[in-house]
């Protein structure tokens, strides 16, 4: 079996930030990191979380934040890519953007749609692409370190993510995965995750990395489990 490589672009939450004292968790802490150790040697994890990185969304102080800007870089610095895993959207709710669910989840949808429709060019063939909505922003938020950026209208928001963000994989054919079913937000900054949430989100995404990548059964090994 060849490598396999997955690339996870993602924003502070897959960088690694840690909501203790706003350092970043060692390798084997973070979710990509821990995704490598539960996939063992088979896979190559490709870490690409920035903290405060949007889907399409553009901060006229820090412009670079932009997942649409960076993607297609970042695809053709790692490709040949076999899984692209995306999980934004939570910068997308910041108070300065007034930016709704729905316009979030087309951001992160038009993210799958670029990725797929570059990469067949430049590697000749579409990647696999699990598309995750992020976790819920915890009530609080506007009384938390990052009252400045984020009010309680952001909690309402990231409720209505997971439904959109579905029907979004579902229109670009990817997998899905709704990260706030999984885990939840830190109670001392509202919005990150804690080591153990890290830990909580790698096991349920090495799980889904398993099926896709699971071996097809044949026509005849499906007729002969009918029998």
């Amino acid at each position: 079996m060849n490598m396999k490589t997955i690339l996870c672009f993602g924003d502070s939450n897959t960088y690694g930030y840690s909501p203790l004292d706003g350092t970043r968790f060692p390798a084997d802490v973070r979710w990509p990191g821990r995704l490598r150790i539960l996939l063992g040697d088979e896979y190559s994890v490709v870490e690409e979380g920035c903290n405060g990185r949007t889907t399409v969304i553009i901060d006229e102080e820090e412009p670079w934040k932009c997942g649409e800007s960076y993607l297609r870089a970042c695809l053709n610095s790692h490709k040949p890519v076999d899984l692209l895993i995306i999980m934004l959207g939570s910068n997308d709710m910041k108070k300065q953007y007034h930016a709704a669910a729905r316009d979030i989840a087309s951001g992160a949808e038009k993210l799958a749609e670029i990725a797929r429709t570059f990469l067949e060019i430049k590697q000749d063939r579409a990647p696999e692409i699990l598309l995750i909505s992020p976790p819920l922003i915890r009530k609080g938020i506007s009384a938390s370190p990052f009252g400045h950026s984020f009010s309680e209208e952001a909690v309402k928001v990231s409720e209505e993510l997971a439904a959109l963000y579905e029907e979004a994989a579902k229109r670009q054919g990817c997998h899905y995965l709704d990260a706030a079913g999984i885990v939840v937000p830190s109670r001392e900054d509202h919005l990150h995750l804690t080591a153990g949430e890290h830990e909580k989100l790698a096991g349920a995404i090495a799980g889904t990395v398993r099926e896709i990548f699971a071996p097809k059964q044949t026509q005849e090994d499906q007729e002969a489990g009918t029998e």
